[in-house]
């Protein structure tokens, strides 16, 4: 498996995202906040997902796209969990919830149990 974040890996339509803050369910791992949903989508890959940082937390606009940079990274680095695992096709929205910036090292920690997380979360909703 290729460690890439492609174009169509990422999540971009405004009617998949309305959808899924209407109809999605939530799981935390601090400083991370998860929404999901399982739907169809057109890409090719079995999962699309999206980042945000909120601006009433961080104002400057730096400070956001080095915080989101940094969580499409540690997501890249640890989506293999996600891969192997879901075998319908997901939408999720990764929100930043924490009030000042972590390190690389403890985003990149707290990713991989958010990304288990929603694993098991989904996998027991299968059953």
């Amino acid at each position: 498996m290729r460690f890439t974040l492609g174009q169509q890996e990422r999540l971009k339509s405004k009617k998949l995202i309305g959808k899924l803050y209407e109809e999605g369910k939530s799981i935390k791992v601090f400083p991370f906040r998860m929404v999901y949903i399982q739907t169809e989508h057109t890409s090719r890959f079995p999962v699309q997902v999206g980042v945000s940082v909120p601006k009433r937390n961080f104002k400057s606009a730096v400070d956001r796209n080095r915080i989101k940079r940094l969580m499409r990274e540690t997501y890249r680095k640890e989506k293999h969990i996600v891969y192997d695992a879901v075998n319908t096709p997901h939408v999720f929205m990764i929100s930043y919830i924490a009030r000042d910036e972590w390190n690389y090292a403890d985003l990149a920690r707290k990713m991989k149990q958010l990304l288990t997380l929603f694993i098991a979360e989904t996998t027991e909703n299968e059953k």
